[in-house]
């Protein structure tokens, strides 16, 4: 029989933290001896730990005491290539174009569903231990990364890519994952239409993925004005920038998920105001800082236009990690040289990007992204006690520009502990590893002459 008390039970506790939270202006703020109530996958309560306080004595399934430690929303990639791990380090020291034509596309073209299997899973391994809870994730065999998700217990938005030099066959692929999957494991995947970029994907398609994005309610996420010099190829091309091309495709009217926007100039900022979809822009600065691309994501501009600007990495093939905290402090830090203006972008405004803006970026604005009653528990927890973290003056200073992902203790998702004490409980990093090294020989064969698109932008 169970007793009333299994009955009321919680299904998790978490005490004593401090618990990062937002205000009613959505700034950030910080709740010091703090209690977190989950139950269902939400959390209930966020309180302090006060004696007068009930939660505390609430039974529980499982509690965790987090005293010194910092509980934040669970962070969110926005834009990344996950079994793209598989070639971490493959392709370094190029130019974007040999670093597409030569090595990338030439290695895709012998991509088999189990490679894509393992280099998810080692991603989503590196995710969780860094604090990660949910990615947006752009690439192929989809339905092998769902299942993958699945398993693991994260979150996800996934597209299954798609080049207009596929055919109609390519669209029609993406529409059919993303409606397939929509609302999988148990609702933590959401889905996405998948068009790669306005040079490889032609105008009558982007309007076809336009049409069918107001049709079925989904999000559309695509590469756009990546660099300046797309930008200006664009330009000399076609009369119009690739922010114009999406206007003109109708995409700037349904919800939509800009992938860089480096090459995002002054013409572009009236049109991306009369946007009546809710778009948003993912920035991975480490790629741009190894690309020499001369322009950065221009996040004020875009805040001043009320875009939200996600934290991102990219794949780990142009990155070298899937490491979120440093797109974090990179943000911030080359926002500050941008904009020559050491007040911009401050370590509060760099945890609202990794936070909450980040959340809507990929659509989930009102289901994650901050510690508040009704939301999904995608919970982190973060030690800071460690000699490169202290003494700790400026809380959020110390989270942004000292703290690293193995800072990261605890990584919980829709109230399910993935990871505790930094031990990965729902994936098997050696046998991963051991697995995907067998493939290597294969998977990087390049003789066959072979590659699945050529860039030219």
């Amino acid at each position: 029989m169970t007793s009333p008390d299994a009955k009321n039970a919680a299904d998790l506790i978490i005490t004593g933290c401090t618990a990062l939270v937002h205000d009613d202006h959505e700034q950030v703020d910080f709740v010091e001896d703090a209690t977190i109530v989950v139950r269902d996958g939400l959390i209930e309560t966020v309180t302090t730990d006060d004696p007068d306080d009930t939660p505390a004595d609430t039974p529980a399934t499982e509690r965790i005491d987090a005293h010194g430690q910092i509980a934040m929303p669970g962070l969110v990639n926005c834009h990344t290539h996950a079994p793209m791990v598989a070639l971490r380090g493959i392709a370094e020291d190029l130019p974007l174009e040999e670093w597409f034509n030569d090595v990338i596309w030439p290695i895709e073209s012998n991509l088999t569903d189990k490679d894509v299997e393992l280099g998810a899973r080692l991603a989503c391994a590196e995710m969780i231990r860094g604090g990660v809870t949910c990615f947006a994730d752009h690439y192929f065999s989809m339905d092998t990364v769902a299942a993958v998700v699945a398993d693991c217990g994260m979150r996800a938005n996934l597209g299954e890519a798609y080049f207009s030099s596929q055919g109609a066959e390519g669209r029609e692929r993406s529409l059919d994952f993303a409606l397939r999957q929509r609302g999988a494991a148990d609702g933590r995947i959401t889905t996405s239409l998948a068009p790669h970029a306005p040079y490889t994907v032609d105008d009558a398609d982007l309007a076809a993925t336009a049409q069918l994005a107001r049709e079925h309610g989904l999000l559309v996420h695509i590469h756009a004005s990546e660099n300046r010099d797309q930008t200006d190829t664009s330009l000399a091309r076609h009369g119009r920038t690739p922010i114009e091309i999406l206007q003109g495709a109708g995409l700037l009217d349904v919800d939509l998920l800009i992938a860089h926007g480096t090459g995002i100039v002054e013409r572009d900022l009236p049109v991306l105001a009369g946007a009546t979809g809710r778009v948003a822009v993912a920035g991975a600065p480490r790629g741009y800082l190894k690309f020499a691309w001369p322009t950065t994501t221009p996040v004020r501009a875009l805040r001043g236009l009320g875009i939200p600007v996600g934290l991102a990495t990219d794949g780990a093939a142009s990155n070298g990690s899937l490491d979120v905290w440093d797109a974090m402090a990179l943000t911030a830090l080359v926002q500050k040289f941008t904009e020559r203006d050491a007040r911009w972008l401050t370590s509060r405004q760099a945890l609202h990007h990794a936070t909450l803006q980040s959340a809507r970026a990929v659509g989930l604005g009102e289901q994650i992204g901050s510690l508040a009653p009704g939301r999904k528990a995608d919970i982190i927890l973060v030690d800071l006690t460690g000699p490169h973290t202290q003494p700790v003056h400026d809380l959020p200073a110390t989270l942004v520009h000292s703290a690293r992902s193995s800072d990261v203790r605890t990584t919980i998702v829709d109230g399910r502990v993935l990871m505790r004490d930094r031990e990965l409980l729902t994936l098997d990093v050696p046998g991963i590893v051991g697995e995907l090294g067998e493939r290597m020989p294969s998977l990087l064969d390049r003789s066959h002459g072979r590659k699945i698109q050529e860039y030219d932008a």
